[in-house]
């Protein structure tokens, strides 16, 4: 058989994650070519691989024997290519990243200067919510993450990076803007806007919340920082983001961060990887400028 490696990570990633889009959206390429890969790979095999029943689509014999076989198959070569990645040091290699949407604000600014000393590396950084991180570190699918609360019970390793506060944000009219140590008992009275279920500052505030015995009224859910930063403007309710959704709206005058008791709380953003994951000189040197750098950042 005159089979390809592209031909296999697709029919692997589309087995995987059971969708064609999601598939393409993974190895970064449109859904119509991963939609060709398989079926050459499938004519190549003389049996069908994936059988189409509705809208949903499940693995044959054949197919289920290919992906346990073809799994095999890439595990082995993505180490080959590791190690050819450490014998040809940093002049060339690949890196692979997954970050929270919230870390999008500070992280360019680390890979700009990156590239600059390593322009020989290419990078791929997938920006995505908690959820869909923890299903990528689930699956070793990328060499590092970057997340505001590492997830409990895990095979993981995760070291601090750089401070993360949560500050409480408000439209410029509203009437706390300009008070003094507003007890945080008085967020009792208000209406929030919040990020989804499940995200690492969803998480964070529930707790904060709960331990102080002081509801928390969620009048809106919305799924990015900035959506809820609009909402908020819009005078929707008030929102706790990361203060790094802030550092770039420094021409936002829309917004103020209100002085309440107990804010900023205080935690960090982590670097997270599998236990025991043997990084390669690539993303050991890629950690190692995040520190470096980040320690630039702060004191900035």
């Amino acid at each position: 058989m005159r089979v390809t490696l592209g031909q296999l990570k697709a029919f692997e990633a589309v087995a995987r994650l059971g969708s064609f889009s999601r598939a393409a959206e993974e190895l970064h390429v449109t859904q119509p070519a991963v939609s060709k890969k398989v079926r050459l790979l499938q004519e190549e095999v003389g049996l069908p691989l994936l059988e189409h029943i509705g809208k949903r689509f499940y693995l044959t014999e054949a197919g289920s024997e290919l992906l346990a076989t073809c799994g095999d198959w890439l595990d082995t070569w993505s180490r080959f290519e590791q190690t050819i990645a450490d014998l040809k040091g940093l002049k060339q290699g690949r890196l692979r990243i997954a970050v929270v949407t919230t870390s999008k604000y500070f992280m360019p600014r680390v890979l700009g200067p990156f590239c600059e000393r390593y322009p020989g590396i290419d990078i791929a950084m997938e920006v995505a919510n908690r959820d869909r991180l923890l299903e990528r570190l689930a699956r070793n699918a990328d060499d590092l993450y970057v997340m505001g609360v590492p997830p409990e019970g895990w095979e993981i390793e995760s070291e601090p990076l750089m401070a993360n506060p949560l500050v409480v944000l408000a439209p410029a009219a509203h009437p706390w803007a300009g008070r003094r140590r507003i007890p945080f008992t008085d967020l009792a009275t208000a209406v929030f806007v919040m990020r989804e279920q499940g995200s690492g500052t969803r998480i964070t505030i529930e707790r904060e919340f709960s331990e102080r015995r002081v509801p928390l009224r969620v009048k809106l859910e919305l799924g990015s920082n900035e959506a809820v930063k609009q909402a908020v403007a819009g005078g929707l309710g008030l929102a706790i983001l990361s203060r790094s959704c802030l550092s770039l709206d420094t021409g936002a005058p829309e917004l103020v961060e209100l002085d309440v008791e107990g804010f900023p709380i205080l935690r960090s953003w982590y670097v997270v990887r599998p236990k025991g994951k043997q990084l390669s000189v690539v993303a050991r040197a890629f950690l190692e400028f995040l520190h470096e750098h980040v320690r630039l950042l702060a004191k900035c």
